[in-house]
């Protein structure tokens, strides 16, 4: 239909046509059908990468037993995996915020896969812990900027969601332990490595590569879609990290007395060992429901109220491990612990996401993951060193509880700055 020249301005006066439309990123709502694909692509990597944080735990009594090396020594590789771990994390959310999720997930799955196949081809013991450095390091990016991603696809269960992403670690402790056993009686520790790293390398890339698919090609890395922060806890950006910091460091310090030492603890009491192993592998279970569920409730209440709520019981059930110590209440304690800190640390990322900005995020929630790293790190040393100071572990539950108590005083500060922007002048 042809225009009259004469009233072309009146009749295309207000039609903007961008100059190139395809640069555009395509329309995407959170919450949406799509959202939940992308989420349960993120599940699925996550748990296949988180593989890296399990693996040793299984193999270290065999690698010992070749490399005739000590308990301790041969410990290094989980010490090596553990900062390899906490270090990504920072890394490569730092480059999930500038490059997107799809660059860096890339980058660990050649990492991780490399990595498995030359702790496979390892002579001597040193080679085989360092090596686990670059394990953790091609883990990372399955937890805490697989966590920051998720939270920019959803805004009404954007808890659900950053929850559900961090159970991918509680799946791949429940599947991987087993398969990686039955690789090592069957096949070797050798050949078990090889095969893991080529296996996540392949399967990796082919949900990495439909997830891309997923999130429009070129514009997986556009935040402009993400909801923006929704809460004021009139603290800058830095700041408000530092506190996390904090806070994640004291919660987790608390949390590795039970997860590092049940184990010993049940041997010393007389149990036995596999009694702890069972009761490690029951607080890992209720751990996911734990995670789920605090992914609700952060959606109702918000995360800083979850994280609150979370850390107080977990205080309560450490209290409860210091005046029960017979085989059944173990058991019922070991799985309210599970139950009660398995939403903890997905928390941060969820507050981290509620507080900052989208482009920010990846690399805020890998700070703050470092600092739990480090937390459930040095709990777990100390909690040891106590132990072998008094000769028990009620004092090492002490200890937990006050760095408990420490993370409840910060958390309930958070709580009420972030209830003072509410009170009318």
């Amino acid at each position: 239909m042809l225009l009259d020249p004469a009233a072309a301005g009146d009749e295309v006066a207000d039609v903007h046509a961008p100059a190139d439309s395809s640069k555009r990123p395509a329309a995407f709502t959170p919450d949406s059908r799509q959202a939940w694909v992308r989420l349960a692509l993120a599940l699925i990597i996550g748990s296949i990468g988180s593989v890296g944080m399990w693996s040793v735990v299984v193999v270290l009594p065999v690698v010992q037993g070749e490399f005739g090396a000590t308990r301790g020594a041969v410990s290094l590789a989980f010490t090596l995996t553990v900062l390899g771990f906490g270090l990504g994390g920072v890394a490569t959310g730092r480059i999930t915020d500038r490059f997107g999720i799809v660059a860096a997930m890339a980058l660990s799955i050649g990492v991780l896969g490399a990595a498995y196949v030359l702790a496979g081809f390892s002579t001597t013991l040193w080679q085989f812990i360092a090596v686990h450095f670059l394990i953790g390091l091609g883990t990372s990016a399955t937890f805490a900027p697989l966590m920051a991603e998720a939270s920019h696809w959803f805004e009404r269960y954007r808890g659900l969601a950053v929850t559900i992403v961090a159970g991918g670690n509680y799946v791949g402790g429940t599947i991987w332990p087993p398969l990686v056993n039955w690789g090592v009686q069957s096949l070797g520790w050798r050949t078990t490595h090889i095969a893991i790293g080529v296996f996540c390398a392949v399967a990796m890339t082919i949900v990495l590569v439909v997830l891309r698919a997923r999130m429009g090609g070129e514009h997986v890395r556009d935040h402009d879609n993400a909801p923006p922060p929704r809460v004021d806890l009139r603290l800058s950006t830095n700041a408000l990290t530092a506190v996390l910091c904090i806070a994640g460091i004291s919660c987790c310090v608390a949390m590795a007395m039970p997860q590092v030492h049940i184990v010993a603890y049940c041997g010393d009491l007389g149990y036995g060992v596999a009694r702890g192993a069972e009761m490690l592998s029951l607080m890992m279970a209720f751990g996911i429901v734990s995670r789920i569920g605090s992914g609700f409730l952060a959606d109702k209440i918000g995360g800083i109220r979850t994280l609150l709520i979370g850390s107080v019981a977990q205080g309560v059930a450490l209290l409860f491990y210091l005046f029960f110590d017979g085989l059944t209440s173990l058991y019922v304690i070991s799985a309210m612990f599970g139950l009660f800190q398995g939403g903890i640390v997905p928390s941060y990322a969820i507050i981290v996401r509620e507080s900052m900005p989208a482009s920010e995020a990846a690399t805020r929630v890998g700070i703050v993951i470092l600092a739990s790293v480090f937390g459930m790190s040095f709990g777990g040393f100390v909690s040891g060193v106590i132990f072998d100071s008094t000769g028990s572990y009620a004092a090492a539950f002490l200890n937990g509880l006050v760095w408990n108590a420490l993370n409840v005083i910060i958390v309930v500060g958070l709580l009420i700055r972030s209830r003072a922007r509410f009170v009318p002048a």
